[in-house]
């Protein structure tokens, strides 16, 4: 191994670890293995079944780490093919920081070691890349698919595991019912509003509909609103429709709901979201007394 003197390390000397002592200590009592330490890229290898299709674009990436180092350690675990590699260690999740860092020509990275098998280990790289910010809504979908499939996790341990309501994982697996010759012409053409898909398949026959109306929403700019409203033109409703009302009574009796909406057209998930924001609502001002 190179000496550390002579090349790149993973911070520079005025940068610390984002993680601060206590959190590392925690992390230590826990894993019962020295976490939050320096180790050589050499000694680690990338994940073969890591669950993120694409890396994507590692330039700034690149760039902010030969700025300011690796401000977020690599969660790695011992390399379970350790007598068939040289490496000590297999990424869990950082990937990304991973092969940015090597770009940068760093010889040192700072990394977090977990004790966990192979189904832990996919589990929780699942649970890390579903809290990014950069995935295609289709990457996201197939994320919940396989915490679903693989791991049983219901919609709301996956809610609650990703920081995010039901509805929207409800939605984002939903959206696996575009085939994946659509999926690939939505990610080509820019299209990744998750609104904007589901209503191409609410009003789309086949496969062969669905890539007009998304080549029209590419084009034309087209949002959800005017997807449904160029669907209800298309039905032949020429006269003013009346606002949407829905109406529920307790079985016991007890009381009655009723939620009126502007527009005439509501399905599942827009009562939904609306009883959702009634009861974010509601606990905030209990909360705040």
């Amino acid at each position: 191994m190179s000496d550390a003197s002579s090349g790149k390390r993973g911070l520079p000397e005025q940068v610390k670890m984002r993680h601060s002592t206590h959190f590392v200590e925690d992390l230590t009592v826990r894993s019962e293995a020295p976490v939050g330490r320096m180790v050589a890229v050499e000694e680690i290898e990338t994940d073969p079944t890591q669950p993120r299709y694409a890396l994507g674009d590692l330039s700034e990436l690149t760039a902010s780490i030969e700025d300011k180092g690796v401000l977020e350690p690599i969660l790695v675990r011992p390399n379970p093919d350790a007598e068939e590699s040289d490496r000590a260690y297999r990424i869990i999740s950082g990937e990304r920081r991973y092969q940015a860092a090597l770009e940068a020509g760093l010889i040192q990275v700072p990394v977090i070691e977990m004790e966990v098998g192979e189904q832990e280990a996919l589990e929780i790289a699942l649970v890390e890349n579903l809290q990014r910010k950069d995935l295609t809504p289709f990457e996201e979908g197939e994320g919940y698919r396989r915490l679903a499939e693989t791991h049983g996790y219901t919609h709301e341990k996956i809610a609650q595991a990703v920081g995010k309501s039901r509805t929207v994982v409800t939605e984002g697996l939903a959206l696996l019912e575009i085939p994946p010759e659509v999926r690939e012409a939505a990610n080509a053409l820019g299209v990744s509003s998750k609104s904007v898909l589901l209503e191409i398949i609410k009003h789309a026959a086949d496969q062969e509909e669905m890539l007009v109306l998304l080549e029209r929403v590419a084009a034309q700019g087209l949002s959800r609103d005017d997807l449904r409203a160029a669907s209800k033109r298309g039905s032949g409703k020429g006269q003013r429709q009346k606002p949407y009302t829905f109406k529920f009574r307790a079985p016991d009796k007890t009381f009655n709901l009723q939620m009126s909406f502007r527009r005439s057209t509501v399905d599942r998930d827009d009562l939904i979201s609306a009883l959702e924001e009634i009861l974010q609502q509601l606990r905030s001002t209990e909360d705040s007394k």
